[in-house]
Order: structure tokens, then C-alpha cells, then sequence
């Protein structure tokens, strides 16, 4: 991230903003043992710029961290690294994926935000239930989150992704 132009940090920051502001303003959505963090619909703006990369991450990272010191995030202070690990991990899975597309749309973006957030979650779940790592409780944590992940990243982020590029917002991201 070398010539970071003003316009490409004030994207991060405006990304990072809007995925936060979701994560608390949906707090009982957002955290939990079943959710559906509508604010992961914005792990496909990668599709439009690598940028969005670092705003899902902040805004991740800043969700969990404010989820924690409020008491809403009940996977603690680790959730902090590991959600945020996953969110980034699948941020680049979807940047990589950004070009294959099916019916114009970036389908096979959405899917690594869905498996790696049921795996990481689903495993941090599992280890708050039982205190260790528990497979039966590991597979129903991971079915859990990564159904409410494909609500937010198929249901709402394909259309939000459909939305900015006919609207040239996409465009706006990208620097075109």
C-alpha cells in the first residue's frame, strides 16, 4: 500500500465505518451463538477494489473489539484476532475470486466469507460451549453461522455488489 491516495484511505475508513456502525446498530444480529452479521454483505466489496480488503478488516476488527468491551460479543477479546482473521483470510479468497462470475455477478466470491467464518466461528464457538474442542459442537456452531454468512454474503452481498456496479458506485471503489 504504497501511494495510498486520500481517496483510497478515505474508502477504507467510510467501509470500515459502515461495517461497524451494522455489527452495533444490529448487536443481537451480529453476535451470539446464531447470527447473521449483516455487515459481512461488505466482505464482497473486494470484488471492486482491493482496498475494501482493509475497510472489512477495520471494521471487523473494531466490531469485535467494541463487541467485547460492551459485553455483546460473547467469544471475547480472541474473537478480535481470529474473527478478524477470518474476515481478512476470506477478503483476499474474494478479491482473487472477483472475476469469475456466473450471470455477471461474483458468485464464487461469496463463499470463502461463508466457510472460513463457519469454520473459525463455529470452532471458537465450539470451545466456549464445551471448554475445549468438541466436533458435534463444532459442526452445529459451524452449520449455524455459516447459514446466517450466506444469508448476509449471498442474499445481501450479491445484490449490494449488482446495486453498486449498475449505480457506478462499484466504480467509485475501484478508482474508474
Amino acid at each position: 500500500m504504497k501511494n495510498l491516495s486520500t481517496r483510497s484511505l478515505v474508502a477504507c475508513a467510510m467501509i470500515a465505518a459502515l461495517y461497524t456502525a451494522l455489527c452495533l446498530a444490529l448487536s443481537p444480529l451480529s453476535y451470539g451463538m446464531v447470527q447473521v452479521r449483516v455487515a459481512e454483505a461488505l466482505t464482497l466489496l473486494p470484488v471492486f477494489s482491493p482496498i475494501a480488503i482493509w475497510g472489512v478488516t477495520v471494521g471487523c476488527a473494531l466490531s469485535n473489539l467494541v463487541g467485547f468491551l460492551t459485553g455483546a460479543n460473547i467469544l471475547g477479546f480472541l474473537d478480535v484476532f481470529f474473527g478478524t482473521g477470518a474476515t481478512l483470510i476470506a477478503a483476499l479468497f474474494s478479491y482473487k475470486l472477483r472475476n469469475v462470475k456466473t450471470f455477471g455477478l461474483p458468485v464464487l466470491s461469496a463463499i470463502p466469507p461463508i466457510v472460513l467464518n463457519a469454520a473459525v466461528i463455529g470452532a471458537e464457538l465450539s470451545v466456549l460451549e464445551t471448554g475445549g474442542f468438541n466436533l458435534a459442537a463444532f459442526a452445529v456452531n459451524a452449520l449455524y453461522v455459516g447459514a446466517g454468512q450466506a444469508v448476509s454474503c449471498i442474499a445481501l452481498g450479491l445484490p449490494l455488489v449488482y446495486v453498486l456496479r449498475k449505480t457506478g458506485v462499484g466504480n467509485m471503489l475501484s478508482g474508474k
